[in-house]
C-alpha cells in the first residue's frame, strides 16, 4: 500500500532577515583582533577579547566608543580609521561559516525573501558580498551607516516596508543581544545563533524563540518552525 508523502508545513515567516558577522560570516575573531589593534593606534588602553566582542553589530563609531571608553571623542574619527585601516587590510581572511551557502538557497527555495541588517559599513558589506559571490541570494540589505545603529528599529523597519512584510511575518537571526532587541524593537521574532559573539545565557535572557548552537542547527529549526 502505498503511503502519501509529508506535507509540508505551512510557512510562518515570510521574511528572514540576517545579521551578518558572527553569523553568517566567521568574523568575530578578527574584528575583536582590529579593535584591539585600533585602540592600540591611537593610544587607549587595548580593550579585553569580552569587551571588544560585545561590541559587534553595533554601528562602527558607536561600537568603538564603547570599547574603548578612555579615548577622548576627538579621537574617534582617527580611530574609526584606525580600525578600517586593520580590517580592509585583512578582511581576506574571514569566510562564511560552513553550511551557510546551501541553507540560504534552501530558504530561498522554499520561497521565503532574505534580508541583512549589519553593523557594517555599506562599503564593507558589498566587498563582503562580492568576494563570496552571494549576490542575488538577499533580496534587500541595510547597513548602520545609511540607517541608525542597532537596537534601534530603523534597519528592519526600512527592509520590512521595502519588501511589504508584517512584523509578524519576519523573523530576526542573529548572534548578539543587539540583533534581538532590534527585532523586539522593530516588534518582530527573533531566532539567536550563539557561534558568535555573545554568550548563550545572555542571548537566553531577552527570550528569542530558540538558541541555536550551529549552522546545521540553525538549518534544522528554519526547516521546521520557519
Amino acid at each position: 500500500m502505498d503511503h502519501p508523502a509529508p506535507t509540508a508545513a505551512p510557512r510562518r515567516f515570510d521574511l528572514i532577515v540576517f545579521d551578518w558577522d558572527g553569523t553568517l560570516f566567521d568574523s568575530t575573531a578578527l574584528i575583536v583582533q582590529c579593535i584591539q589593534a585600533a585602540v592600540r593606534d591611537v593610544g587607549g588602553r587595548e580593550p579585553p577579547r569580552e569587551r571588544a566582542a560585545w561590541v559587534i553589530g553595533m554601528g562602527l563609531q558607536q561600537a568603538l566608543a564603547h570599547a574603548a571608553p578612555d579615548v577622548p571623542p576627538q579621537r574617534h574619527a582617527e580611530l574609526v580609521r584606525r580600525y578600517q585601516y586593520h580590517w580592509f587590510a585583512r578582511q581576506h581572511e574571514v569566510t562564511l561559516f560552513e553550511g551557510v551557502l546551501p541553507l540560504l538557497h534552501g530558504l530561498r527555495a522554499r520561497g521565503h525573501r532574505l534580508g541583512v541588517a549589519t553593523g557594517k559599513s555599506r562599503r564593507g558589506l558589498d566587498a563582503a558580498l562580492q568576494s563570496v559571490a552571494l549576490h542575488g541570494l538577499f533580496d534587500a540589505t541595510r547597513t548602520a551607516d545609511e540607517t541608525a545603529s542597532k537596537p534601534h528599529p530603523q534597519m528592519l523597519l526600512e527592509l520590512m516596508d521595502e519588501l511589504g512584510t508584517p512584523p509578524e511575518r519576519t523573523l530576526m537571526i542573529g548572534d548578539t543581544t543587539h540583533d534581538l532587541l532590534l527585532a523586539r524593537n522593530a516588534g518582530c521574532a527573533a531566532l539567536a545563533v550563539n557561534y558568535g559573539a555573545h554568550a548563550h545565557d545572555e542571548l537566553a535572557a531577552h527570550a528569542p524563540l530558540a538558541v541555536v548552537h550551529s549552522v546545521a542547527e540553525l538549518q534544522h529549526w528554519l526547516h521546521t518552525h520557519a
